[in-house]
């Protein structure tokens, strides 16, 4: 805080620093803020409340009616995923349904964190961010499951460490009855995870799935040819005519209606998928402009893609992204900060994008997802879930 106020060309004095001296204690700082102009004031105290800090001398927040439907009166507050206090009617309000890059809205005396594609003509919508106080979440000074590093990105770190402490994550997120939601690309298949995967699934690790077409079609490639795109799992060599076995795949499926259908048929017996569909698991696969097919059960328009998204994500108090920029950053977007997150991909890139885009609350593990899946089920259920999963 003090940095941003002295890069900004602004000064502050310190009133009052309490120290929190125990894990238990909070810090807590009082300062006075002393900028060039009105303007700058404005500017400066914006930035600094993203940061947590809020004006002692409060102002009742400013609600303006929404001009039209979709559309915000132009000074709204645009949100972020931390958890968000607005001061209304004399005390602190506390935000709902919270996510980044959305507006906020009174409805019948409570307050609700909505997409601006969401807002109705008329609907209170806050204004100006002077009412506003965030809570950032802080990192536990206390190391337990998840802390085991910070958020800088780098493949130098043990990945046996960041194995040993993921599977201890799950195994307590599983044994406390929360909730784990794994977003994954088809790069979890073509880097043989996909059996692991299916293990963790069927051992309770997994309360709901979020993907694409992509990982759907290779997942049930891998169980009719044992290929992924074409080349032997097994060998790492092209097949004859490999290149349509994913085409064959989707056509399959087809002739079932759906993967549900295939799965009551007895036919497709093992698998990402097929696991999901057995267990009751909530998932959902959203479209892309390239995609093959699609299989009957993805979802083409992207508005109502999201809409499946966040409801299978309300509630998670862990999402583990695999190998997927695209997914991982929309996923991030959605979520509060107090959700933790771990993203396990080969480029360092993917963790740093989904950083810069306000996740900044993620963990990172470089290597390959593949073989972070396979050792994590060797961890968790005593095997590298290679072995086939069949219906009892």
């Amino acid at each position: 805080m003090l940095n941003l106020i002295i890069e900004e060309g602004a000064d502050y004095r310190i009133i009052d620093f309490q120290l929190g001296k125990t894990n238990q204690d909070i810090s807590q700082l009082d300062l006075e803020l002393h900028c060039d102009s009105d303007e700058a004031l404005r500017e400066v105290s914006a930035k600094l409340i993203d940061l947590g800090c809020y004006e002692r001398a409060t102002p009742e927040a400013d609600f303006e009616p929404a001009p039209t439907d979709a559309c915000a009166p132009e000074e709204f507050y645009s949100t972020t995923h931390h958890h968000t206090q607005v001061f209304v009617e004399g005390s602190w309000r506390e935000v709902r349904e919270q996510r980044m890059d959305g507006v906020i809205v009174l409805q019948g005396g409570k307050l609700v964190c909505k997409k601006l594609r969401e807002l109705k003509r008329g609907e209170p919508v806050l204004c100006g961010s002077e009412s506003i106080r965030l809570l950032p979440k802080f990192r536990d000074r206390e190391i337990g499951s998840f802390g085991f590093m910070t958020n800088d990105v780098s493949s130098e770190r043990s990945v046996e460490v960041a194995v040993d402490k993921t599977a201890e994550g799950l195994e307590a997120h599983k044994q406390a009855g929360e909730r784990c939601v794994v977003v994954a690309g088809p790069v979890v298949i073509h880097t043989g995870g996909g059996s692991a995967l299916a293990a963790l699934i069927r051992n309770g690790y997994v309360q709901g799935f979020l993907s694409g077409n992509a990982l759907a079609v290779h997942d049930v490639e891998s169980v009719l040819f044992g290929t992924s795109l074409g080349i032997d799992l097994e060998s790492g060599k092209p097949v004859d005519q490999g290149h349509r076995n994913h085409m064959r795949a989707i056509n399959w499926i087809q002739g079932f209606g759906s993967l549900s259908g295939a799965v009551d048929s007895g036919q497709l017996r093992r698998g990402i998928m097929f696991e999901l569909i057995r267990e009751n698991i909530p998932f959902a696969l959203a479209g892309s402009i390239r995609d093959d097919g699609p299989l009957p059960d993805t979802v083409t328009d992207i508005i109502e893609a999201q809409r499946h998204y966040e409801q299978i994500l309300r509630g998670a108090s862990l999402v583990l992204m695999l190998g997927t920029m695209l997914h991982s950053i929309a996923v991030g977007n959605m979520l509060s900060s107090a959700v933790r997150t771990i993203c396990v991909d080969i480029q360092p890139s993917v963790i740093t994008k989904l950083v810069d885009r306000g996740s900044a609350h993620t963990i990172g593990i470089v290597t390959d997802v593949g073989l972070f899946l396979r050792s994590l089920a060797g961890k968790l259920i005593g095997s590298t879930g290679n072995g086939t999963s069949t219906a009892d």
